[in-house]
């Protein structure tokens, strides 16, 4: 074969490699993400590992208030409050990180953190401890904060939780780093939340709390209900259904007497929801409302 063969065979192909190579690069993420679905059903990443990728693409696009925990819910300390009551709340509630109030929820002086406090107590050695030598800086952040930016941050800074405010500076809630790591790798449980093994919870006799994934068969069997399960295998699909669309933290909706409320849920699927049981008094005013 001559040189000039051989330089034009090589052309040829490298300007066919090179076609094939601008026919499946993605132009922008949803390509990016079809690409990858192709090849998780063709074997080539597994169904857990799509799952990963789609989450952190999709956590460049979200803000702190999807994810945030709201005001309402988020346990504070009060900077006056005795030491036995702070003591106390901390060991029940049993969460690693809490706000430092001063007079009202909107006026955040600090994060106190359980180590810290037990540190104290114990260099003490008696119950007595002060707050503001204690407790740390609290982060502020707008709503609008995107994820991606507010986990780049929590790394820098070795921090791991904000605090959220409105436009006018009132706080809006809280966001942790597990909030957001959250929306790339699922649910994290510890040993706090809802066991593997005891998918519904009962609080009381007539509060429940359901993990999503649970069965509408096991849902039935405990409840002595007869949800149809033939278009829906989960409570979690099944609730969704009637919300008619993607449910947000803290959204609830009635189902015969049970009102669920969403607990926990992300832009993909509900994780975890509370469900109360209505007497027929409640159930019509809650119709009602």
């Amino acid at each position: 074969m001559s040189e000039g063969r051989l330089s034009n065979s090589k052309s040829s192909l490298t300007w066919v490699q090179r076609l094939g190579q601008g026919l499946l690069e993605p132009q922008d993420q949803e390509q990016l993400i079809e690409l990858l679905r192709s090849a998780a059903e063709r074997h080539i990443i597994d169904a857990e590992a799509l799952s990963i990728v789609e989450g952190a693409i999709s956590v460049s696009q979200m803000q702190a208030r999807d994810v945030m925990i709201p005001r309402s819910q988020v346990v504070m300390v009060s900077r006056d409050a005795p030491a036995e009551e702070t003591l106390k709340l901390i060991t029940e509630m049993a969460h690693s990180r809490y706000p430092v109030i001063d007079d009202d929820r909107d006026d955040v002086i600090g994060i106190l953190l359980a180590k810290d406090l037990l540190a104290a107590v114990v260099s003490a050695d008696k119950f007595e401890f002060d707050l503001k030598e204690i407790m740390r800086p609290a982060v502020f952040i707008p709503e609008s904060k995107r994820l991606n930016v507010l986990l780049r941050e929590f790394r820098a800074r070795r921090n791991h939780m904000a605090i959220v405010v409105d436009e006018y500076g009132g706080v809006a809630g809280m966001v942790t780093i597990e909030n957001v790591l959250e929306q790339i790798v699922g649910e994290i449980e510890d040993e706090h939340d809802i066991d593997d093994d005891a998918p519904i919870l009962k609080h009381d006799d007539s509060t429940f709390r359901i993990k999503a994934l649970t069965t509408v068969e096991d849902f039935n069997d405990y409840f002595s209900t007869n949800w149809d399960d033939d278009d829906f295998d989960t409570v979690g699909g099944f609730v969704m259904n009637n919300f008619g669309h993607l449910p947000a933290r803290d959204e609830h909706v009635m189902i015969g007497n049970f009102k669920f409320t969403v607990m926990r849920a992300d832009n993909r699927r509900i994780h975890l929801l509370e469900m109360t049981v209505l007497d027929k008094d409640v159930q019509q005013l809650a119709g009602e409302s």
